[in-house]
């Protein structure tokens, strides 16, 4: 008989330096519950049957020289033969039967647990293996997990489960892919009380962006019921950003979401089943709102924070971590369930900026969530079911409805991977992460769309969208080396609307934002004209009034709607760059751009020549426009002010004239923006001759000046530049235009003003770059895919001036 609790050691004795005795997931889950218990992060109690019972299993049994024929020879490649050996080794280990004195230790454990928690206590049954979670693999989803486990018959069967999925066909794929020793790994047990999220919802986070790597956020996926539906893949679930820093000074907002349709919830089973699980159909209005509440939200975001701290404070640097959570549906509290290091994106190192771009286009077959940044051709092969696995070639581009663990050894010679199902947390998004591949997951229809044998492209390139195209679509691969890149003395920022490539832009070496247009973000996001949010019943197309209703739907109303999601895109492009400057230009749309929008027709007039009409600062205190002026205002104070991310400065374009300029900082003052309230800066564009002409007068409104070079150039040349007719008369290099610049920047450098210049002339021209730094421009606002190219043409044309950083 072996001492007492020879083999069961409790959460409350274990910690992170304990993962050779019980395996990474419970070395960390004691870890936890000794230190981040006292510091509000709830975990729940539980005990660790010790790798070292794995092992005195199998000496009582006699088993290992079995175990260990059934896996010399194997030929990891082939599918089939790795099946049959996998499930000899399975055979070999459950018919080994757990001895006497150690099915008393775990039954003993188990009714200290219930006495903790009550008889009506259920179990979570979780595999530990000893070489998990280490830096640099994940063994995520390698061994088996049981959970809704009660009585200690069923226990004890649950625990020779666990013990044998040591050798699940994809754990043991992994190990060799790893090159670590099948013997010389052991399998822990986890037993811990069940989170009852069958009753509420569940899901994983990591303290960073998994697509990106960017480590300023805490990314959030959840879905209602049980998180297996979450991890491997089979709904589409919500998904939450919290900005840490700001998080940090006491800002309390979600910096932006997205909702999943969460069509499955996994619940216990009942009745004469043998599973103690089983997927339900989400009821309609679950699907149409978010699993959890904001509230929610920054709780899980306060633990990540918490939980990451801990672990980097002992590794003395920082270590992004992976968590599963869960909320208890019975007592509303949420739970942290497992954390281990984030193994992908926190191992990107070095200087080298890699950088995919489409060189063309075509038919759009499905569109999905994009993991990854990279894109990929090859021939689709869809895979119905592991049966199927062995049909699959390497090189081809794995279809299916969704993958699982089993999937692995063919999944790591894909091209890329599309599927129906599954969010950017899921086991495909994981895999294909680790594999360096990208992925198209939770596409809906990709195995209804995409036709078996034909060749298509998966891109990744296009921020949080994947597409998957019909055919070869050409692309490039840009790879440079920031290490020996220096920084110009005249700052070089970025033209920026799409807040999908936010996190992936900032990479590039900048000085912020120059540019954030409003547009992009109404136009994607929003899809509404924001008189239209706010007057729904003045709309008269009924088809346009109802999408209106669909896209409010869990909204208090429009403007709620409208300042949310404005605010959370703008957000993300100034957390992204936190802290540098991001600057947000106020909405720029023409009258027929406005009209375009939903129920935008009726809100705008018509007229011959929009270029020059009812566009810009003329719009700000009209009465046609006031009301969807002040919407923006809220937004952005909502950015500044409730989401902390004061980096943003405001800038009114289109400004014809002094008394226009003052009634709009008026009005903004009015709305909660007063200039100089809070460090807000306000810039003016400066497009119009005649901001030139009178720039000290409005250097006496403003802070600062950004050129924008197409419409100052259509306007000193009197070109229309949405005239194919005269467009060869459109020119930002004509001398009369750069002379218009130099004025400006004159103008604004004597009255201490900021200048920078926003439009697309030093993107498409070297020399008008070179132009702007013999003048002495302060900045330059490029689009992302020439900031490169041209930060290096600035650093040679100020070598050649003398000009130091």
């Amino acid at each position: 008989m072996a001492d007492k609790s020879a083999y069961i050691r409790w959460f409350k004795d274990l910690g992170i330096e304990d993962v050779p005795l019980v395996g990474g997931k419970n070395a960390s889950l004691g870890e936890m519950y000794q230190q981040l218990t006292p510091r509000g992060v709830r975990i729940p109690n539980g005990f660790a049957v010790t790798a070292q019972a794995y092992r005195y299993m199998l000496d009582q049994a006699g088993a290992w020289d079995a175990l260990h024929d059934s896996m010399d020879g194997l030929d990891p490649d082939d599918v089939e033969d790795l099946a049959r050996r996998g499930a000899r080794a399975r055979e070999i280990i459950y018919s080994a039967g757990l001895p006497e004195d150690l099915q008393q230790e775990i039954r003993l454990a188990y009714r200290q647990l219930q006495e903790e928690y009550g008889d009506g206590l259920s179990l979570a049954v979780r595999s530990s293996a000893t070489a998990e979670d280490l830096p640099t693999a994940s063994f995520a989803g390698q061994q088996d997990t049981y959970l809704n486990i009660s009585g200690e018959a069923v226990l004890l069967d649950a625990c020779r489960r666990c013990f044998a999925s040591l050798f699940t066909d994809r754990a043991i794929h992994y190990r060799i892919d790893q090159g670590f020793d099948h013997f010389k790994v052991a399998l822990s047990i986890g037993v811990m009380k069940m989170v009852r999220s069958d009753l509420a919802a569940s899901g994983v986070m990591f303290s960073l962006d998994t697509e990106t790597g960017f480590r300023d956020v805490v990314f959030i996926t959840g879905a209602y019921g049980l998180g297996e539906n979450v991890v491997q893949g089979a709904v589409e679930p919500d998904e939450f950003y919290v900005h840490k820093p700001t998080f940090m000074q006491g800002h309390r907002t979600v910096l932006r979401r997205h909702r999943g349709s969460k069509a499955l919830k996994m619940i216990y089973a009942t009745g004469q089943t043998r599973e103690a699980t089983r997927n339900i159909q989400t009821p309609e209005p679950d699907q149409l709102r978010f699993c959890i509440d904001d509230e929610d939200v920054l709780q899980l975001a306060d633990y990540a924070i918490k939980i990451e701290q801990h672990y980097s404070d002992q590794a003395e640097h920082a270590k992004p971590m992976d968590m599963e959570w869960a909320k208890d549906g019975l007592d509303g509290k949420l739970y942290l369930v497992q954390a281990r290091p984030e193994t992908v994106a926190s191992q990107q190192q070095g200087s080298i900026l890699e950088q995919f771009q489409l060189q063309g286009s075509g038919e759009i077959l499905t569109r999905g969530y994009s993991v990854g940044t990279r894109i990929a051709t090859g021939k689709a092969r869809y895979i119905a079911d592991v049966a199927h696995l062995h049909e699959f070639l390497p090189g081809e581009v794995l279809v299916a409805d969704t993958t699982t663990p089993d999937w692995e050894p063919v999944m790591k010679q894909a091209a890329a991977i599309v599927t129906n199902h599954g969010g950017r947390t899921c086991h495909a998004a994981i895999i294909s992460r680790e594999l360096n591949i990208p992925a198209v997951v939770g596409c809906g229809n990709a195995t209804d769309r995409i036709p078996d044998g034909e060749t298509i492209t998966a891109s990744c390139a296009g921020g949080d969208e994947g597409r998957v195209y019909r055919g070869a679509i050409p692309f490039k691969v840009e790879r440079t080396d920031l290490s020996d890149l220096p920084r110009p003395r005249t700052k070089i920022m970025i033209n920026l609307g799409n807040p999908d490539l936010a996190f992936s832009t900032r990479f590039l070496p900048n000085d912020g934002v120059g540019l954030a247009r409003l547009e992009f973000i109404i136009n994607e996001y929003i899809k509404a004209h924001p008189m239209a949010l706010l007057h729904p019943e003045r709309v008269e197309d009924e088809s346009e009034r109802k999408a209106i209703e669909t896209l409010t739907h869990s909204y208090r109303d429009g403007a709620e709607f409208f300042i949310q999601k404005l605010s959370e895109g703008v957000g993300t492009i100034a957390a992204a760059f936190w802290p540098k400057p991001v600057v947000v230009r106020m909405s720029d749309f023409k009258t027929n751009e406005y009209a375009t929008l939903l129920g935008g027709r009726g809100f705008e007039p018509q007229e011959d020549n929009p270029m020059i009409g009812f566009r810009g600062a003329a719009r700000y205190t009209h009465p046609a426009y006031a009301e969807g002026f002040a919407l923006e205002c809220a937004a952005m104070k909502r950015v500044r002010d409730d989401m902390g991310l004061t980096n943003v400065k405001l800038m009114i374009p289109f400004c014809r004239r002094v008394d226009e300029g003052k009634r709009v900082l008026k009005a903004m003052a009015e709305h909660g923006l007063k200039r100089g309230e809070n460090g807000l800066e306000i810039y003016v564009m400066c497009e119009i001759p005649n901001n030139v002409i009178l720039i000290d007068r409005f250097a006496e409104l403003f802070d600062g000046f950004s050129i924008g070079s197409n419409d100052l150039t259509q306007l000193t040349l009197g070109v229309d530049r949405d005239s194919e007719i005269v467009a060869f008369d459109f020119d930002e290099r004509d001398d009369g235009v750069k002379e218009m610049i130099r004025l400006a920047v004159e103008g604004a450098r004597r009255n201490g003003r900021h200048s920078g210049l926003c439009g697309q002339a030093p993107s498409d021209y070297p020399e008008m770059a070179g132009y702007l730094v013999e003048i002495g421009i302060d900045s330059m606002s490029l689009n992302p895919d020439t900031v490169l190219s041209t930060t290096r043409h600035v650093l040679d044309v100020e070598k050649k001036l003398d000009i130091r950083p």
